[in-house]
C-alpha cells in the first residue's frame, strides 16, 4: 500500500474558518448537547495525555521501557509500521546522527494508552530509518518547560511532544529553536511556524465507530462513556461521536455519560463505570486516557461489554488475553498516534517537513477500530462494524459532530 501517494499526507490545513472554529475549541467547552447524564469529577487536573503518574520521582529520562503492548492489530484498512516501512520507506537515506527525542504529557511510556503509543511511532522509526531516540516522562505539569530544556540539551533533530496541554509550551520552544522540528499530538495553534506541525485526529469519527459497536451491543439499551476533561477538544469529539455512532445504529439508546478532571485516575474511572452498570448500562466505553481505562476494566471484570480507546486495550489493558474480562472487550477506537509520530519522522529526514496541521482520519487510515480477539461478538454486529469504518472513510456516513469543536451540528 503506497500510502505517500494517497491522502495519508495531504493534511495540512489552515484554512480561516478552520482556525476561527479551532480556537473556541481551544477555550473549552463548558456544555454538551444530547446529554443524558453529565457529571464531572472534582479531582485535580493532569493530563491530556492519559498517562500514569510515576510515584515519586517528578522526571525520568530514558530509563524505563514500555510493556510490550504491539500497539493495535490490523483491521482490513489499517497498514502498520512496519509495512509502511517496507513499503515506501526501503530507500530512505538517514543523515548520520538523526535523533528523535521524545517529552510526554503526565504519564509514562508503557502508560497503555496515549503516551505509550507516541513511543512506539518513535521506536518504530528508530527501527526503520536508523534513528537515535530519548525521551523524558513527565510527572506533572509544572515540569513541562524544565523537561523540554532538558531534552533539547542532547540537541534532537525532532521533538515529539504528546497532548494538548502542551501545546503553549511546545510552541514557545518552537520558535525560541528554529533548527528544530517540533511535532505536537492534539495541538492545534492560530499560525505555527515552518518548524512546528500539530497534528490532529477526528476522534468524533473513533468515538462514531465505538458507539455504533455499543449501540449493536446493548440489550438494556443503556450504555455510558467514562471521559477525560471536558475542556479538551479530543475529549469532547470523542464523547459526542459515540453519542452519534450509538443512536444512528439503536435510536432508543440512552447514553450516560462523565467527564473527569484527571486522565490519570483508574480508581475514579472503575467507580464511574460502576455507577453506570448500577443504572442500567450493559456497554461501557473508556475516553479518558488511565481514568477511562479503569472504567473499561471494571467493567469488563463486571462481565458488562467495554470499549477501550487509542490502542488496542485487549492488549494493554488485559494483557493479551491473560487479565480477567479479557473476553468481555469488544474492541478499541483505535488512534493512530504511532502512524502520524512515524510519518513527520520520516517527513524531517527527508526534508519535507512543513509547518500546519496533519489530520489523521478514516479516510487515511489514522482511526481504525481493534479486532474483538477473545469477546464473542456476533459475526454480523463486526460486519456492521466494517461497513461504518468504510462509510465514514469514503464519506458516505458522517459524524453529525463538528470535527473541531466537538459539538453536535
Amino acid at each position: 500500500m503506497d500510502l505517500r501517494g494517497s491522502s495519508i499526507r495531504f493534511r495540512y490545513a489552515l484554512a480561516g474558518g478552520v482556525v476561527i472554529s479551532m480556537l473556541a475549541a481551544g477555550c473549552g467547552n463548558d456544555e454538551t448537547a444530547g446529554t443524558d447524564t453529565d457529571t464531572t469529577s472534582e479531582s485535580t487536573p493532569e493530563s491530556s495525555s492519559g498517562g500514569e503518574s510515576p510515584s515519586d520521582e517528578e522526571t525520568t529520562s530514558g530509563e524505563t521501557e514500555p510493556t510490550d503492548s504491539g500497539g493495535a492489530e490490523p483491521v482490513e484498512a489499517a497498514v502498520t509500521l512496519e509495512e509502511l516501512c517496507e513499503s515506501d520507506y526501503a530507500d530512505i537515506k538517514t543523515p548520520e546522527g538523526f535523533k528523535a527525542s521524545l517529552v510526554t504529557d503526565v504519564g509514562t511510556v508503557n502508560d497503555g494508552s496515549f503516551n505509550q503509543f507516541a513511543y512506539e511511532g518513535l521506536k518504530a522509526a528508530e527501527t526503520c530509518f536508523g534513528i537515535e531516540t530519548d525521551f523524558i516522562e513527565t510527572a506533572n505539569q509544572a515540569d513541562y518547560s524544565n523537561n523540554l530544556t532538558t531534552i533539547l540539551s542532547d540537541e534532537p533533530d525532532v521533538v515529539v511532544t504528546t497532548g494538548f496541554l502542551l501545546a503553549d509550551a511546545t510552541l514557545t520552544f518552537a520558535e525560541a529553536n528554529p533548527k528544530v522540528n517540533w511535532i505536537g499530538i492534539d495541538q492545534f495553534q492560530e499560525s505555527y511556524p515552518d518548524n512546528y506541525v500539530g497534528i490532529l485526529f477526528r476522534e468524533d469519527q473513533g468515538g462514531y465507530l465505538a458507539g455504533a459497536l455499543a449501540g449493536l451491543l446493548t440489550e438494556s439499551n443503556v450504555i455510558g462513556v467514562v471521559a477525560g476533561r471536558e475542556d479538551v477538544p479530543p475529549v469532547v469529539r470523542y464523547v459526542n461521536g459515540y453519542e452519534a455512532g450509538a443512536k444512528a445504529v439503536n435510536p432508543d439508546v440512552e447514553v450516560l455519560r462523565v467527564y473527569n478532571a484527571s486522565f490519570d485516575d483508574p480508581a475514579k474511572g472503575a467507580s464511574d463505570a460502576q455507577q453506570m452498570l448500577g443504572e442500567g448500562a450493559d456497554v461501557i466505553f473508556g475516553a479518558g486516557g488511565v481514568t477511562g481505562s479503569g472504567g473499561v476494566r471494571a467493567a469488563a471484570e463486571a462481565g458488562a461489554w467495554a470499549i477501550g480507546v487509542d490502542q488496542d486495550q485487549y492488549a494493554t489493558i488485559f494483557g493479551s488475553g491473560s487479565a480477567k474480562g479479557a473476553d468481555r472487550i469488544a474492541s478499541s477506537a483505535v488512534k493512530r498516534v504511532d502512524l502520524g509520530v512515524f510519518e513527520q519522522i520520516a517527513a524531517a529526514i527527508e526534508g519535507e517537513f512543513k509547518g500546519g496541521v496533519f489530520q489523521l482520519t478514516a479516510e487515511n487510515n489514522g482511526i481504525t477500530y481493534a479486532p474483538a480477539h477473545d469477546a464473542d461478538v456476533p459475526p454480523e454486529i463486526l460486519q456492521q462494524l466494517e461497513e461504518t469504518r468504510a462509510g465514514l472513510a469514503d464519506g458516505t456516513i458522517d459524524t453529525g459532530v463538528d470535527p473541531i469543536t466537538g459539538e453536535p451540528l
